[in-house]
């Protein structure tokens, strides 16, 4: 397939898309919460591992959201690449629901949480290569360059901090997910403390 000369039109059409597979993948994650049949608050309290896993994989997903918001604004055109970089990233994400099933149900034990912690690595592959796409093919203005430069930096240090928590899950399930907390927190925050590292 060759590229399309769609300009906006086109862009706001895949980003369209893409909100609602993202939409339908939280919706599928929320799904597998199933209330207890049992009477009691135990019995709900009984749940936690599955709410906590819940709660992380949204805050996940969302932040995967926000930044594809912002980095499609920054699209001006639709390419072969373009398509395809934003379908891997998709399919990724699409792999969400599956591994916070999986870490809830088996109460965070060590295969689960290594399981969960690969999973929340592969999007962030899929995201470079989208962004390197947008990147070469999108606005070229000041800018946007200074938004590709800022958030690449940030992509790589998460990356590296999924890396990380992969390689402590070995030692503690605990410690590999509190490293996919600590990339949530430096993604929730507007200036992050990576910035500050650089100055900015």
């Amino acid at each position: 397939m060759s590229d399309t000369d769609e300009g906006r039109g086109g862009v706001n059409r895949v980003e369209a898309f893409s909100d609602g597979v993202i939409a339908i993948i939280i919706t599928i994650m929320v799904l597998e919460m199933k209330a207890p049949e049992e009477h009691g608050l135990e019995r709900l309290w009984a749940l936690w591992p599955v709410f906590t896993a819940y709660v992380l994989s949204y805050a996940y997903v969302a932040i995967y959201w926000v930044n594809h918001h912002r980095m499609f604004a920054h699209a001006t055109r639709i390419t072969n690449d373009l398509l395809w970089a934003n379908i891997a990233l998709l399919f990724t994400l699409s792999l969400v629901p599956f591994a916070t099933a999986y870490l809830g149900e088996q109460h965070f034990t060590h295969d689960a949480a290594l399981v969960y912690m690969c999973v929340m690595m592969l999007p962030s592959f899929a995201y470079v290569w989208l962004q390197a796409v947008i990147r070469r093919t999108g606005r070229q203005d000041e800018a946007a360059q200074a938004y590709h430069h800022r958030t690449l930096r940030k992509g790589a240090v998460a990356s590296a901090i999924y890396a990380s928590g992969i390689a402590l899950t070995f030692a503690s399930p605990w410690a590999g997910l509190a490293c996919a907390a600590l990339v949530a927190v430096l993604w929730f925050l507007p200036k992050s403390p990576i910035d500050a590292l650089f100055g900015e």
